[in-house]
């Protein structure tokens, strides 16, 4: 199995707060989750980023 990590980035502050995994192979297209921003103090998307 192929498995990267990835940083998870919050769309509205552009802080990076979520380091996790994913299978290239199955998931080809860039993330997205819902996950609580600390500095925005509330539940954003949070997007993939290099």
């Amino acid at each position: 199995m192929v498995r990267v990590g990835i940083t998870l980035a919050c769309t509205e502050c552009k802080q990076r707060n979520y380091r996790t995994t994913k299978d290239k192979k199955k998931n080809t297209e860039k993330m997205e989750v819902r996950k609580h921003c600390k500095f925005c103090n509330a539940h954003t998307i949070h997007k993939e980023t290099k």
